[in-house]
């Protein structure tokens, strides 16, 4: 039987990413994403909303960008994947669990400097990274259309891009 464990989300940041490190080096970051569901009740004649806060995982790379670029509030595209986790609760003893989305691609929405950044200089990058092959700096995306035209952004010739703007 085949199965698929795939997450597409669009929402806003919670709280600031904290990049930590594991033992052996790998760069690890936790985010808090608030996902907003609108709809009109015909019951009530009003536009409702309801949102979903997700925690997600980042590892390696994208855990770094997201501490360097990312802020509160700001906008963001996360692809992944659902991951269970399990635990003993050390007060009680119980059985505790915990779903959350594991990111295997993320891309920076909104206009740059939305939200006043993490800290670069104001231009944060339309980066697509992760487990997603074939994804930046000018290559090609899996439907075939250059990775700038598939992220909206064309580069013009001579509009160079200062290396201190470059996040890898």
């Amino acid at each position: 039987m085949a199965s698929l464990n795939k997450v597409l989300l669009i929402g806003n940041l919670t709280r600031d990413p904290q990049v930590r490190y594991t033992p052996k080096g790998t760069a690890l970051a936790e985010i808090g994403l608030a996902v907003n569901r609108t709809w009109f009740d015909k019951a009530t004649n009003s536009r409702r909303e309801e949102v979903t806060f997700v925690d997600v995982t980042l590892w390696g790379r994208d855990a770094e960008v997201a501490g360097e670029y990312l802020a509160k509030g700001r906008p963001v595209f996360i692809e992944g994947r659902l991951q269970l986790d399990t635990w003993d609760d050390r007060e009680t003893g119980q059985k505790r669990s915990k779903l959350r989305v594991v990111c295997e691609r993320m891309q920076f929405l909104g206009p740059r400097g939305d939200t006043g950044g993490g800290g670069g200089s104001g231009r944060a990058p339309q980066r697509a990274s992760g487990g997603a092959p074939g994804y930046g700096g000018g290559q090609e995306s899996p439907g075939g259309v250059p990775a700038d035209e598939h992220y909206g952004h064309e580069p013009e010739m001579g509009d160079p891009i200062p290396p201190d703007d470059i996040p890898f």
